[in-house]
């Protein structure tokens, strides 16, 4: 989901338990200890050390109570497409700390390609929409906004694929 980090450290090692416990936790962060322990064969004091081994290298980055959008209001998903003809460091950094700062984009990336940015973005209806739009471009001189409506989510998760996890 996350693309390389432009501060790439070195790639942590983690070895197939380190993959298990982490599937376990992307699964439900809340399993535990000891049933983590008993999924990966080890006792718990070697599996805690090995999740906080986990968290000290950055591999866990937070632990997060994931909401139903729906159930808190929040159930249109809007995927932002943005072009600029700036592209200067100060115009960037005026612009991710204003986008930084709008609630509603919960995703923002630097892209490749005929779009600059790409957001996505969370808002109760299109009246919602319209409302963080004008915010939006208040933020920095835009070109072009391109907004599209998620009609339907087939699939949605925060587990990353973690078969082709460095070993």
């Amino acid at each position: 989901m996350a693309a390389a980090s432009a501060k790439e450290s070195p790639k942590p090692r983690l070895d197939k338990i380190d993959r298990k416990i982490l599937a376990i936790l992307q699964d439900d962060a809340a399993t535990p200890l000891q049933e983590i322990a008993a999924k990966v064969n080890l006792s718990t004091t070697p599996c805690w050390r090995r999740i906080q081994q986990l968290r000290e290298r950055g591999v866990i980055r937070r632990t997060v109570a994931i909401l139903d959008p729906a159930k808190v209001n929040l159930p249109v998903s809007v995927f932002v497409a943005i072009k600029t003809s700036q592209h200067n460091a100060a115009w960037l950094e005026r612009f991710a700390r204003g986008v930084k700062e709008l609630d509603e984009v919960v995703e923002f990336y630097r892209m490749s390609g005929d779009v600059d940015y790409l957001l996505r973005v969370v808002v109760p209806d299109i009246a919602g929409y319209d409302v963080f739009y004008k915010q939006l471009i208040k933020v920095a001189e835009l070109t072009d906004v391109s907004s599209s409506f998620a009609m339907e989510e087939i699939k949605y998760t925060t587990a990353l694929p973690l078969g082709q996890a460095v070993e």
